[in-house]
């Protein structure tokens, strides 16, 4: 396939149907053209081209930062729909999905599945993405962190990589899953340094990242090690993020082991502060709540896996109330068979108007979720927002299908609407990624065959 025929670095974005910011208030909205010079966004407003300056033609669409998806599980892009998870909550899903099928997942399983998650995450508008990985056996002949960072890298995309572990494995209902690989925290640790020193950019407009992230607080290591973890990462610079509350299981083992709930459990271990973010807290009671907004402890709000496994919807609407930090994510695709963007958009847009009213949330709250949250969370200031001075990472939402077509208020389609998104084109950092709907470099016929045969070898393994 050809490269794409979009400029890169300098260009005048016009005629949008208007700009969706990411910013609070009146200044969600904007309209005018946005100039980009060399890959930031110069000025806003009512500009005309300059001599010789290349144009994007946004005729028909809505413009918005690029997408933030601040919680994944790539490796579970070949594990979708797998018939004996597909009506199993959270505990169950586990054994019988991701525990009972990591170790089939080769080098090749693992790029392709890198590959996948991450076109659909590109296609939906997604710039930025935070993986998740959790699975480090001493049997694969692989690396999986070499393998992330280079999938991103080709995609164009900014990727953090959330490197996880264990210290102790996790109990079942029974022991036919294959037990995570676990480690010793000093060799966490260690492992952790190296992938930071070779990967990690502080920048706040960084292409790389890394994050020190475990499985779980609670299942997954001593409570004497949480301290421990807690202070090596930050004596390394790095963020933490884990899993927290996504059921009922936590609070009842907290509570059953300690006497308190998560959040509070874990403010006494060095693992609340605007440096740290858990996905899901679908279990959060109003003081946990209070407590991550007064610390600036982020979510990764991941409405549709929650739904999917019957674990419920999270108080993202309340924490962002607050004034805590939220952010939008899809998790991992075995959780949920549509992880893309636009996907968690619509989720999080209707199931909190479904459970709560009409009052929870609005569009652009949402969509802010998606963009200036999750720059907040990821600590990259230099992205989530469309004003001057930040990097062009920007996505144009085609309107012309006709699930926008007689729409008043056009520019909140690509939230309120669902469906499969039609991207015009996406930047980051001024750099085309995605152009008409496609990814120019890719070839997506090879890919769907490369996913049958794949997706077949490792069921006909089980």
């Amino acid at each position: 396939m050809p490269p794409s025929s979009l400029p890169s670095g300098d260009f005048l974005v016009t005629n949008a149907v208007g700009i969706l910011t990411g910013l609070p208030g009146v200044a969600a909205r904007t309209s005018g053209a946005i100039r980009v010079i060399a890959g930031k966004i110069a000025e806003i407003g009512a500009l005309s081209p300059r001599s010789g300056e290349k144009i994007v033609d946004a005729s028909g669409c809505v413009v918005t930062p690029g997408l933030i998806n601040t919680h994944h599980h790539l490796f579970q892009s070949v594990l979708k729909a797998i018939p004996e998870g597909l009506n199993e909550a959270l505990a169950r899903w586990l054994r019988l999905v991701p525990y009972s099928y990591w170790h089939r997942l080769d080098e090749e399983a693992m790029r392709l599945a890198a590959t996948i998650g991450l076109a659909e995450l590109a296609l939906s508008g997604a710039t930025t993405v935070a993986d998740h990985h959790y699975i480090y056996s001493p049997h694969y002949d692989f690396d999986p962190n070499e393998i992330l960072f280079e999938v991103a890298e080709k995609f164009g995309l900014r990727f953090v990589l959330a490197r996880g572990g264990a210290t102790k494995g996790r109990n079942f209902d029974d022991g036919r899953s294959i037990p995570l690989p676990t480690e010793p925290v000093a060799q966490m640790l260690k492992a952790v340094e190296a992938a930071a020193k070779r990967w990690h950019d502080p920048a706040p407009d960084a292409m790389r990242r890394v994050v020190m992230a475990l499985t779980t607080p609670t299942f997954s290591l001593e409570e004497a090690e949480l301290k421990e973890i807690a202070a090596g990462a930050r004596a390394m610079g790095l963020r933490l993020h884990s899993h927290l509350s996504e059921n009922m299981d936590y609070v009842d083992y907290t509570l059953g082991r300690y006497g308190k709930r998560p959040v509070h459990w874990l403010a006494g271990h060095d693992w609340l502060g605007p440096d740290v973010w858990f996905a899901h807290l679908v279990e959060c009671d109003p003081s946990e709540v209070a407590l991550l907004a007064e610390t600036g402890t982020g979510m990764a709000h991941c409405p549709q896996a929650n739904a999917r496994l019957g674990s419920g919807i999270a108080p993202a609407d309340v924490l962002f109330k607050a004034g805590g930090a939220v952010s939008l994510a899809v998790d991992g695709a075995a959780a949920n068979e549509a992880a893309d963007m636009i996907s968690a958009l619509y989720s999080a847009f209707s199931l909190h108007r479904a459970g709560k009213g009409v009052s929870a949330v609005a569009a652009e709250e949402v969509l802010s979720w998606a963009t200036a949250g999750g720059a907040r969370v990821l600590g990259m200031e230099a992205i989530g927002t469309i004003e001057p001075g930040k990097a062009a990472d920007l996505a144009l939402f085609d309107l012309s299908h006709p699930r926008y077509l007689g729409q008043h208020d056009r520019l909140v389609g690509p939230v309120i609407s669902g469906g499969a998104a039609f991207l015009k084109a996406s930047f980051v950092a001024g750099r085309p990624v995605v152009e008409e709907g496609r990814i120019p470099w890719l070839d997506m016929e090879q890919l769907a065959a490369d996913a049958v045969r794949v997706t077949a070898r490792i069921a006909a393994a089980a």
